[in-house]
């Protein structure tokens, strides 16, 4: 199948070069090179596609859960966040978005390459699971995404008030514009975590093991981060203020070093979600030991390869488990480009 030849570093590649094609802007300008610049972006976007439905169809073949490994799981939130910066680079060419969202992306693309590519087993419940998963999977990219406009608020904001000339030629959006997503992402962000919270918990009483709900440092520092959340949305529905200028850029800063600490104890310290196992750093830490390999590492690994394919050659034909094509059975529909506010951020 022409899916599984996509590998991770296809996309990656694409992301890179259009990166350094928006660096490039800062520089010169170019009417080609944007289009150029999107180009990459597209190409890599549908390699990324074709990489997870061939992620997702093996993982059916043996049934277990499609696209849920902490590997799929990385992928598909910088796939959603690629999704979203194409759709500002169509619409606000002149300002520079990229500068700040891919290389988030690019981050969850090299962690996923580290993370645990096996797929968890199937939930109790799929509808449950299904909603634990796209809620945290929403809130992941809702917070990078608070995070990029928090930046770009900082920088923005000390420019006017120093006046002094941006950096290069960066272009940033306005600061009403800027405050807006602030709030915006800092209330969805609470509700995600609210329905990843509660749809966890769900899925823990139908596992009848609440108490192990309880001895997973994941849990807690989720419940901190919806806690800080929850708090930030009831004040500033009070305090106005507080939903005003630095103070909410600072908030979405803060709510992205919640967002590091889960993702840490997520994938490096316990297999959440997945019942007991290995710890995920040994995984992490067997993959940078042996990142690139070595000669002598290649030679065994090629003697290897020949002896399993003469172990495979005298096996019956019949052996082998024949694999379909993974039909979807249903749509998801990601809307995060309801963040954005109507109008020129310029």
């Amino acid at each position: 199948m022409f899916f599984s030849r996509i590998h991770i570093f296809c996309f990656l590649a694409s992301y890179t070069v259009a990166l350094a094609l928006e660096f490039s802007r800062l520089w010169f300008r170019s009417g080609l090179r944007g289009v150029v610049m999107l180009g990459f972006v597209v190409a890599g976007w549908f390699a990324h596609t074709a990489f997870l439905y061939n992620r997702a169809a093996v993982a059916v073949a043996a049934a277990g859960a499609p696209l849920s490994s902490n590997q799929d799981w990385l992928l598909l939130a910088a796939w959603v966040l690629v999704m979203v910066y194409f759709y500002l680079a169509c619409y606000h060419p002149a300002t520079h978005f990229g500068v700040f969202f891919l290389p988030l992306a690019l981050g969850l693309i090299a962690a996923a390459h580290f993370a645990d590519p096996n797929a968890l087993p199937r939930e109790p419940s799929q509808i449950w699971g299904f909603i634990h998963g796209i809620s945290i999977l929403l809130a992941t990219v809702t917070v990078l995404f608070g995070f990029a406009a928090g930046l770009m608020y900082l920088e923005q904001a000390d420019r006017l008030k120093r006046r002094r000339r941006p950096f290069l030629k960066l272009r940033l959006p306005s600061l009403e514009w800027l405050q807006t997503v602030n709030g915006r992402t800092m209330l969805a962000s609470m509700l995600l975590v609210g329905v990843a919270v509660v749809s966890g918990i769900v899925l823990n009483l139908l596992k009848a093991s609440p108490a192990a709900l309880w001895k997973d440092p994941v849990v807690w520092v989720t419940l901190a981060m919806f806690g800080w959340l929850l708090l930030h949305v009831i004040i500033g529905a009070f305090y106005r203020p507080i939903r005003q200028g630095r103070k909410v850029a600072y908030l979405t800063l803060v709510s992205f070093v919640f967002l590091v600490i889960v993702l840490m104890g997520m994938f490096l310290t316990t297999k959440h979600g997945g019942g007991a196992g290995q710890s995920q750093m040994e995984n992490c830490k067997w993959k940078i030991a042996n990142f690139g390999g070595s000669l002598d590492g290649g030679a065994t690994s090629v003697q290897g390869a020949i002896h399993a394919a003469s172990i495979a050659a005298s096996k019956p034909r019949a052996s082998y488990p024949q694999f379909s094509i993974f039909n979807l059975q249903s749509a998801i529909r990601i809307s995060p480009f309801s963040l954005v506010p109507a109008g020129d951020p310029s």
